[in-house]
């Protein structure tokens, strides 16, 4: 019997700096939804990338006195170091500048022109560029001369003849998309600015640019004979296609995608332009785009052209990548914008991992070790413990099938404050004192080290060299950790525990401070 498929995929990074809190903050999300999805037993396909065309990586490079394609083949080396020091399990990283991509993008425009040639045209163009976000902007969007995103840099006057793609036939494609499938772009806000976007109405699109020679070439040349390099983000939108195989048959093994995780300022582009090609090319549409919200420091959102920044190197060595990931999606909503400090780590790492989590870990193994020789006891249990673990599970699931990671981590942790209370009720070291209980003793550490069990797969998507880490010492049989569906008949009882180092050292914070 084949395994349910699951494609995800995050937006490809921009090849014209170093990677930062908020691309991170994506990568571990998507990684976190990833890694759950295979504790459901899922086949995975988790596809990151790099975008690496466009003017303003061919600024930056001449900026650099470098070529393009050395500050791409620099950058996309920092950005992989990136993500696998934080344990991203990516099973693919695509390259724009990948010779296969290139063959792509030109045969899926050559099919819109095949199914829709109408959908393209020339003409024409005149308006303000935005480098920063590679697009021509509107009135609206812009503030005293500048881009609402990129109040620091400049727009470009531009005027030329393009190719141009005509969105404005798909308003009403777009609009039925949006409200007969309701959950094709999530959260709610997202799709709510997008059906206003939509009835304010759409206007077609650039989609070449005269004069760009660090692009993928339009297929087709101008009317008057010129050859155009393809618009940055009619080459980047196509890489979730492209990396499945396309125009080769063997795409169809992947696509469509299940989910697209994309940060809130590209929702247009995802939510909008996308479909609308794929439409056009008459293919299948992913079946969720998931529109993330921004990580803001003092209230400021990250950018390195505004000078709001902070080292991620050296906030994920505080206290190691599995602690940075884990605060991370637990501090800030998956849904919506949130706030990162130092401050707020510290306090997180300290109460949640080390006291709670750390604790709970420590005293239970040890007793095990101290009163039944690191065996966990057979055919024991506390119904009351086993009962509210299974409860959790089942809150987990549902928040993290619903996308919201924070409140999936809230869950368990929610659960570890239950297991705490319960050693404190229980008082297994005053049982240990009285032979006539040692049954009741059983039952007390047979459930703690089924829930702690149960907490270490819960956990594993968001912390997963710990909780592998945590598994072993449980000693369990098999050498996995189990899927979720196996979790209601989880029995630790003959595990052989040992308790090892500390497995959230406590923090001196008066000489971090």
């Amino acid at each position: 019997m084949s395994r349910v498929r699951f494609y995800i995929t995050t937006a490809i990074d921009y090849a014209n700096g170093l990677p930062h809190l908020g691309h991170a903050f994506e990568k571990i999300g998507a990684d976190v939804i990833a890694r759950y999805h295979r504790l459901l037993g899922e086949d995975v396909r988790f596809l990151i990338g790099m975008d690496e065309h466009g003017q303003k990586v061919a600024q930056t490079a001449a900026e650099r006195g470098m070529t393009p394609q050395a500050l791409a083949d620099d950058v996309s080396d920092r950005f992989r170091e990136a993500w696998d020091s934080l344990n991203i399990s990516y099973d693919q990283f695509i390259r724009t500048t990948d010779p296969h991509h290139k063959v792509g993008v030109q045969a899926l425009i050559e099919r819109i022109f095949k199914h829709n040639p109408d959908d393209f045209y020339e003409r024409s163009y005149e308006g303000w560029y935005c480098v920063g976000c590679e697009q021509f902007k509107k009135d609206s969007e812009i503030v005293e001369g500048k881009c609402t995103l990129h109040p620091t840099r400049l727009l470009e006057w531009s005027e030329e003849q393009n190719w141009f793609f005509r969105l404005s036939r798909y308003s009403a494609f777009l609009k039925d998309l949006l409200e007969e499938r309701p959950d094709f772009l999530q959260p709610d806000s997202r799709r709510n600015e997008i059906l206003a976007l939509i009835d304010s109405g759409l206007e077609d699109i650039s989609i070449t640019r005269s004069r760009l020679d660090w692009a993928i070439p339009f297929p087709r040349k101008s009317s008057n004979g010129e050859e155009q390099g393809t618009w940055v983000w009619f080459d980047a939108l196509p890489n979730y296609l492209t990396a499945t195989g396309f125009p080769d048959d063997s795409f169809q093994q992947w696509w469509p995608a299940q989910l697209h995780v994309i940060g809130k300022d590209i929702t247009r582009l995802h939510a909008v332009i996308w479909p609308a090609m794929l439409e056009s090319a008459r293919l299948p549409l992913p079946q969720r785009v998931w529109a993330h919200g921004f990580v803001n420091l003092a209230g400021e959102r990250f950018s390195k052209s505004a000078g709001v920044t902070l080292d991620l190197s050296g906030a994920i060595d505080r206290y190691g990548p599995d602690a940075f990931r884990y605060f991370l999606l637990r501090e800030i909503p998956w849904d919506d914008d949130g706030n990162f400090s130092i401050e707020r780590f510290d306090e997180r790492y300290t109460a949640e991992l080390a006291n709670d989590f750390g604790n709970l870990v420590n005293r239970s193994l040890s007793m095990v070790v101290r009163y039944r020789d690191g065996i966990v006891p057979t055919n024991a249990g506390n119904a009351e413990l086993d009962a509210a673990a299974q409860t959790a599970v089942g809150r987990y699931m549902d928040r993290m099938n619903a996308q919201r990671l924070h409140e999936g981590a809230a869950a368990v942790f929610a659960l570890i404050s239950e297991a705490n209370g319960f050693v404190e009720a229980q008082a297994p070291w005053k049982l240990a004192k009285d032979p006539a209980r040692a049954s009741d003793l059983d039952d007390v550490l047979a459930s703690l080290v089924r829930t702690i069990a149960i907490v270490a797969t819960l956990l594993f998507p968001f912390m997963p060299r710990k909780m592998a880490d945590l598994w072993k010492r449980l000693g369990a049989e098999q050498g996995n950790l189990p899927q979720l569906a196996e979790l209601g008949a989880l029995d630790a009882g003959g595990w052989s525990v040992t308790t090892g180092e500390v497995l959230f050292p406590r923090p001196d914070l008066a000489a971090s401070a």
